[in-house]
C-alpha cells in the first residue's frame, strides 16, 4: 500500500505556489504600453534584430526614398510609414500580451494529454484482455485521476484567455476575416463549450466506472466486474477515436484557424499516447525503487519501453507524412503552417523532432536497454521534454508569432501543473492497494516473462 508522504505534498504545493508567483509576475511584466513597445522595437532595430514585418517596412521606405520624388509625395510616404510603424507596434503589443496565456495553455494541455493518453492505453489493455499489464493497472488508474481537473483547467484557460489564444474568439478579427466567418458554425464559443463538455464528460464517466469496476473486482467472488470493464472499454475506444480527433481540432488546430490537416487527430494521439506510456514507466520505476509493485519485473519494463519506442516511431511517421504531403502539394493555405515554424522557429522545430524520434529510437532500439531502468528514465525524460516542445510548437507560432522564448512564463506554467499532477496522481495511488489482486489475468501478469 502506497502512503502519500508529507514531503511529496509539501514539494508539490511548493511547485504550485512558486509557479503561480512566477506566472503572475510574467503576466504583469507582459502588460506593456504602446510607447514601451515602440521603444523596444527601436532598440531591436538599432541592435540589428528585426521581425519580417519590420524588414518589409524598411525596404518599402528605401524604395520610396528617391531624390526625384516631390516634397508632397515624401510627406505622404512618411505618414504611411508612421502608420505602418504604429500598426506593427500594436501587433507586437498583442503578441507580448498573449505569451503568458499561451505558456499556461501549453503546460495545461501537455499534462492533460498525458492523462488522456494513459486512459486510452488503459482501455486498450481491458478491451484486448492483455495478460501482461494488470499489475500496472493501479498506476494507470492513478494517472487518469488527473484527467477531469486537468481537462477542466484547459477549458477554463481557453475561455479566460479567449482571444489571447484563439483569434476566432475575437469579434474584431472575425469581422474582417472571411475564412473564419465561413467556419463560425463550428468555431463559436457556445458550440466550443458544448463539445468540450461532451468530451470531458464522456472521458470522465468511463474513467469513473472503469475504476469502480476494477476496485470492486478485488472484493467480488465472480468476474462480472471484469466483464463490465471489458464491455465499457470497447465502447469507450469508439467514443475516444471520435472525440480525441474533434478535441484536437478544437483545442489545438483552431488556434490557427486558417490551417487544417486531415492527419492532425492521429498526430496528437501519437503524442499523447507516447507521453502517457512514458509516465506510466517512470512512475512504475519510482514505485519499484521504493520496494512496491513487487510483481513488476524487467519484462514489464521491457514491454513499456517497447511501446515507448513504437509510438515514437509512429509519431515520427505521422510527423513526416503530414510535413511531406503538405510541403510537396505547396498549397498556400496549408504550407504556411510549416513555413512559419521553419523560418521563425528553426532550432526548436528541428530539435523537437530529434528529441521525439532520433534519441528514443537509438536508445530504445536495443532490446537489452529496454530492461534497464536508467535507460528507460533517460529516454523517458527526453521524450517528455520533446513532446512538451511539440505542444509548444503547435501553440506558440499562432499566438505570439516571433515573440517566443522559454522564460519565466513557460517555466512557471510547467511548475504549476507539474505540482498539481504529482499531488493528484500520488494521492490517487494512496487510495487503494497497488495490485488488482482479483483480476482474472493477474496470475498471468505476475508470471509474465519475455
Amino acid at each position: 500500500m502506497y502512503i502519500l508522504s508529507n514531503r511529496l505534498k509539501i514539494f508539490s504545493l511548493a511547485l504550485i505556489i512558486i509557479g503561480s508567483l512566477g506566472w503572475f509576475y510574467s503576466y504583469s511584466s507582459s502588460h506593456l504600453t504602446l510607447d514601451q513597445v515602440k521603444e523596444l522595437l527601436a532598440e531591436e532595430s538599432h541592435n540589428g534584430s528585426h521581425s519580417d514585418t519590420a524588414h518589409a517596412m524598411e525596404n518599402s521606405n528605401e524604395n520610396h526614398h528617391n531624390t526625384d520624388i516631390h516634397h508632397e509625395e515624401m510627406d505622404e510616404h512618411s505618414e504611411d510609414a508612421h502608420g505602418h510603424e504604429d500598426e506593427h507596434a500594436e501587433h507586437v503589443l498583442h503578441q507580448i500580451h498573449n505569451r503568458p496565456y499561451a505558456a499556461l495553455y501549453v503546460a495545461a494541455f501537455f499534462f492533460m494529454m498525458i492523462s488522456l493518453g494513459t486512459l486510452a492505453f488503459y482501455a486498450i489493455q481491458y478491451a484486448s484482455q492483455a495478460g501482461w499489464s494488470p499489475v500496472l493497472f493501479r498506476v494507470m488508474e492513478a494517472i487518469t485521476y488527473y484527467l477531469l481537473p486537468g481537462a477542466l483547467i484547459v477549458l477554463l484557460i481557453a475561455y479566460v484567455g479567449d482571444k489571447h489564444i484563439f483569434i476566432w474568439m475575437d469579434p474584431e478579427v472575425v469581422a474582417h476575416d472571411e475564412i473564419i466567418q465561413a467556419k463560425e458554425g463550428w468555431l463559436n464559443k457556445t458550440s466550443f463549450l458544448i463539445r468540450a463538455l461532451i468530451y470531458i464528460g464522456g472521458w470522465s464517466l468511463y474513467r469513473y466506472f472503469s475504476r469502480k469496476f476494477s476496485v470492486a473486482q478485488d472484493h467480488a467472488k465472480d468476474n462480472k466486474n471484469f466483464k463490465r470493464n471489458f464491455q465499457i472499454s470497447a465502447g469507450f475506444l469508439v467514443f475516444f477515436m471520435y472525440t480525441e480527433s474533434m478535441m484536437s481540432w478544437d483545442w489545438i488546430m483552431s488556434v490557427d484557424p486558417h490551417w487544417f490537416s486531415t492527419l492532425f487527430g492521429w498526430y496528437v494521439f501519437a503524442s499523447m499516447a507516447v507521453s502517457g506510456i512514458t509516465v506510466i514507466a517512470l512512475i512504475t520505476i519510482y514505485l519499484k525503487s521504493k520496494g512496491l509493485l513487487e510483481y513488476v519485473n524487467d519484462s514489464h519494463l521491457h514491454d513499456l519501453a517497447k511501446f515507448m519506442f513504437g509510438f515514437s516511431v509512429f509519431w515520427a511517421y505521422l510527423w513526416f507524412s503530414q510535413f511531406m504531403l503538405i510541403w510537396y502539394a505547396n498549397i498556400p493555405e496549408e504550407v504556411t503552417y510549416f513555413v512559419t515554424r521553419i523560418e521563425m522557429y528553426p532550432i526548436p522545430f528541428f530539435t523537437m523532432f530529434a528529441l521525439n524520434f532520433l534519441f528514443p529510437f537509438f536508445v530504445l532500439m536495443n532490446s537489452d536497454y529496454k530492461r534497464v531502468p536508467i535507460f528507460i528514465i533517460m529516454a523517458g525524460v527526453v521524450i517528455l521534454v520533446g513532446h512538451y516542445m511539440d505542444v509548444y510548437m503547435m501553440i506558440m507560432p499562432a499566438t505570439v508569432i516571433d515573440r517566443y522564448g522559454f522564460g519565466i512564463a513557460e517555466f512557471s506554467s510547467i511548475l504549476i501543473f507539474l505540482g498539481l499532477f504529482l499531488l493528484i496522481v500520488f494521492y490517487s495511488l494512496s487510495k487503494e492497494e497497488l495490485l488488482a489482486k482479483r483480476n482474472p489475468l493477474i496470475k498471468e501478469s505476475k508470471n509474465f516473462h519475455y
